[in-house]
């Protein structure tokens, strides 16, 4: 009965913190987030105080690994005034980038109007680089 749980529990556990050696479907390395350093970024209001109204943060990554980086998840969580989590969206850059080479990002909170307006801060992370 409880088979399903146990096996998704043990799988999570057994690759919990190892992401540097796991490989994806096409036998590429997965490399650690610590190759990726985020060098600058900015929040972003398109059409402010209307229905229209759009929120996306804008920034650029470097790649501070020894290897060409082919692709990189960023993972952009968005608060409002209280500090309260609204949405956490991950977005991919899919190019061959490097060693020391940067290339741009965008990350766009997922509601309009109202919703976008509520957006005050947020924290950017890179999820994963392969």
């Amino acid at each position: 009965m409880y088979r399903r749980g146990f096996l998704a529990l043990s799988v999570a556990i057994g690759t919990g913190g190892c992401l540097e050696y796991l490989r994806n479907g096409d036998g590429e390395e997965i490399v650690e987030p610590a190759d990726v350093e985020v060098v600058w970024h900015d929040l972003v209001r398109d059409d402010p105080g209307t229905d229209d109204e759009r929120v996306a943060v804008w920034g650029a990554v470097r790649n501070v690994g020894e290897r060409t980086l082919t692709y990189l998840e960023i993972r952009a969580t968005f608060f409002d005034a209280e500090g309260e989590e609204l949405e956490s969206v991950i977005e991919n850059v899919d190019e061959d980038v490097t060693s020391g080479e940067e290339w741009p990002f965008e990350v766009e909170f997922p509601h309009f109007g109202d919703r976008a307006a509520e957006v005050r801060t947020y924290e950017l992370e890179p999820a994963m680089g392969v």
